[in-house]
């Protein structure tokens, strides 16, 4: 029997990352042992505290029903207190704030709620590629507008400016940005609010990296006016190693949470309360939680700069977030090129820019998601290729 696939799915093809595990698990499978340097996929454990309230709130015999869509207050007073505390940034807990099962259903849920065929949404180019899949998916078309390192690899409002706008109705932004690691000042977000506010664009914030590596974790919301203009997303997956558990958070005014839940609730239930329950205790553990996280982190950077130096690419020491985004040698026609390379001979898998858009196609990323001994032995491999 054939049987089409709609048209929504016709170019929107598989998430790469999916491909690549499964050639990278025929590789081992033939007894590769490559060692993935390429996902940001957190390998420590949450805190001991979350894991317990975990167990025995799953213990109990009251825990196993349907949750409310909105999540429990304990999660949601959870989420505004840990916004006050970091961000400085105050959120009616009953009102702005969605939990969310992992903050990419977020992005989903918000092109299905404000786009529609005809639309025009912004994406960051390079940028993280799910953006472009949830707006086709929605019937809009994407416009990346394109970010370069010698911009900080923040968008030009007067080049966007020139353009044809009366489209365009959402702007997906993310910083500390994915890939690149650049981080945004609060100066550059009040120019965002005072751009989106010039042009009648809803910017989206997508945030989920401002505690790794970074002193000072920022929200769009923090600005006057943001509220405004923007919804934020933001996610338990990085900072509280917890990215297995989907659990996120969508902070927006009044009038957007109620027209997302318009979405949401067609789509999925609440989630598992023990789940919710022990969110509300990662959420209110101590600075120190973030600053041991961060020096394993830092250590493991070291690390990845001593790959990067091997490999002759060119790199920031300023950049933030999970990974390390370097420029490739000119010896390599891409960064596909050199992952591929490195991937055949080392047995490493290092992750290509141009995954992430055009723009980032003479460059790669590494994750700092391997422990140090496994950084050690990729060096190790690597130096062993190149000889």
């Amino acid at each position: 029997m054939q049987i089409e696939v709609a048209k929504r799915l016709q170019h929107t093809e598989e998430y790469y990352f999916s491909k690549k595990l499964r050639e990278i698990d025929e590789m081992n499978k033939a007894g590769a042992k490559v060692i993935n340097l390429g996902i940001g996929s957190p390998d420590l454990p949450p805190h001991p505290d979350v894991i317990q309230t975990l167990q025995e709130e799953a213990a109990l015999p009251t825990a196993h029903g349907y949750q409310n869509y909105k999540g429990v207050p304990a999660l949601r007073d959870a989420m505004s207190n840990w916004y006050a505390r970091y961000y400085g940034v105050q959120l009616n807990s009953s009102t702005e704030i969605l939990p969310l099962i992992g903050s990419k259903e977020g992005i989903v849920h918000i092109c299905m709620t404000y786009l529609q065929e005809g639309d025009e949404a912004f994406i960051p180019n390079p940028g993280y590629p799910t953006y472009a899949s949830a707006i086709r998916l929605s019937g809009a078309t994407a416009r990346p507008y394109t970010l370069s390192e010698e911009n900080g690899w923040l968008p030009n409002f007067a080049e966007l400016e020139k353009q044809d706008l009366s489209k365009v109705k959402i702007m997906w932004v993310n910083y500390p940005h994915m890939p690149t690691g650049a981080s945004a000042s609060h100066t550059f977000f009040s120019d965002l609010v005072a751009f989106a506010q010039r042009n009648n664009i809803l910017i989206c914030h997508d945030n989920p990296y401002s505690f790794i590596l970074n002193e000072t974790p920022q929200s769009l919301l923090a600005v006057a006016g943001a509220k405004d203009v923007a919804i934020e997303l933001n996610s338990l997956s990085k900072s509280s190693n917890m990215a297995g558990w989907r659990i996120g958070m969508l902070v927006a005014a009044e009038e957007r949470i109620n027209e997302i839940l318009r979405f949401k609730t067609n789509m999925d239930s609440g989630m598992f309360l023990p789940m919710q329950l022990a969110a509300a205790k990662a959420l209110s553990l101590e600075k120190s939680w973030y600053d041991e996280l961060n020096e394993t982190y830092c250590n493991r950077r070291e690390k990845v700069y001593e790959i990067m130096d091997m490999l002759g690419c060119i790199y920031s020491r300023e950049q933030v977030g999970l990974f390390v985004w370097a420029k490739i040698p000119k010896t390599f026609d891409s960064g596909y090129q050199l992952s591929d390379s490195i991937l055949e001979r080392g047995k490493v898998f290092i992750t290509p820019g141009g995954i992430f858009g055009s723009a980032g196609n003479q460059y790669i990323r590494i994750s700092l998601c391997a422990k140090e001994e496994v950084l050690e032995e990729a060096i190790s491999r690597i130096k062993a290729s190149k000889e």
